[in-house]
């Protein structure tokens, strides 16, 4: 077998900010259906998606740590949606609202034509 020499294009050739040309638009496309092909399950498929999100969108590709304070006990925010629950704090104390009558309740003592109040 001969040898053929072919020799190195001058550094010039390569232009790293020249638009991509239809040549190796085809041949990315090649490279994805092959690459594409070679995804057989839904783990495959789940590590393919992480990793070209993580190329796209690089401050995404490293989880956040998330750090919340500790409450403080005593210091209570409510919002709307708890606003009717009574919180540890509030246990103990005392209602401000009258108290709630027991019983059943009395028809008044004033007669009326001899019908009975309904309530």
């Amino acid at each position: 077998m001969t040898l053929i020499h072919v020799p190195r294009p001058p550094k010039d050739a390569f232009y790293k900010d020249r638009p991509v040309s239809s040549l190796l638009k085809n041949q990315i496309r090649h490279l994805q259906e092959a690459e594409f092909n070679l995804i057989k399950t839904e783990g495959e498929a789940a590590e393919y998606i992480r990793r070209v999100t993580a190329k796209l969108h690089p401050a995404g590709a490293k989880p956040q740590i998330v750090r919340r304070r500790k409450a403080q006990p005593g210091r209570v925010k409510e919002i709307a949606a708890a606003a009717g629950r009574k919180t540890k704090a509030m246990r103990g104390r005392k209602s401000k609202s009258k108290p709630k009558r027991r019983g059943k309740k009395v028809a008044s003592k004033r007669k009326r034509s001899g019908k009975k109040r309904v309530s």
